[in-house]
């Protein structure tokens, strides 16, 4: 018949801000994609993505991206151990962010097609991670970019390939 416990009793909860996307992509579109990410490693202009997932952009170099995430209880799946879903947002992300610090004013880059594969699990009790990114290929409509899921020990947890769709603002 179910537990009889009140469900309520396992409850958590996490309150979660962010800026307005449409802003940031304001400001975004008139910079250099360098100095943007620039400006998101400083905690400005972060994606609400990033501020959901609670990963940060820590190093950034041309072709190159790093950003890292603590795993943590709200990554968890029924399963109870971090969604693959997190790990393919980070390693996306850092490749995407890998792209963008090439790209000049009024353009960004979309994925058109990502691949993953999983080397282990990961839970709380595995630490920080960093998914680092660079570029192996970039061209005047797209850019191909890999990364790769590591924890403090260098170990590998997960690695991937992403093709991006270079485009211009329309504004």
């Amino acid at each position: 018949m179910g537990n009889s416990s009140s469900s309520s009793d396992n409850q958590r909860s996490r309150l979660i801000t962010w800026e307005d996307p449409a802003e940031i992509a304001k400001i975004a579109d008139d910079l250099p994609g360098m100095k943007y990410l620039e400006l998101m490693m400083e905690n400005r202009y972060s994606p609400p993505i990033s501020k959901l997932l609670n990963f940060q952009l820590i190093s950034v170099e041309k072709g190159k991206a790093t950003f890292k995430i603590e795993p943590a209880e709200y990554h968890y799946n029924p399963g109870n151990v971090v969604h693959g879903g997190v790990a393919a947002t980070i390693l996306d992300a850092a490749m995407a962010c890998a792209i963008h610090s090439l790209l000049p004013p009024k353009h960004f880059c979309t994925t058109i097609e990502l691949k993953i594969n999983y080397l282990r699990p990961i839970i709380i009790q595995t630490g920080s991670l960093r998914a680092e990114s660079e570029i192996i290929h970039f061209g005047g409509r797209t850019a191909v970019a890999q990364g790769k899921l590591l924890d403090k020990d260098s170990k590998l947890y997960a690695y991937s390939s992403a093709t991006f769709m270079i485009l211009q603002t329309t504004t």
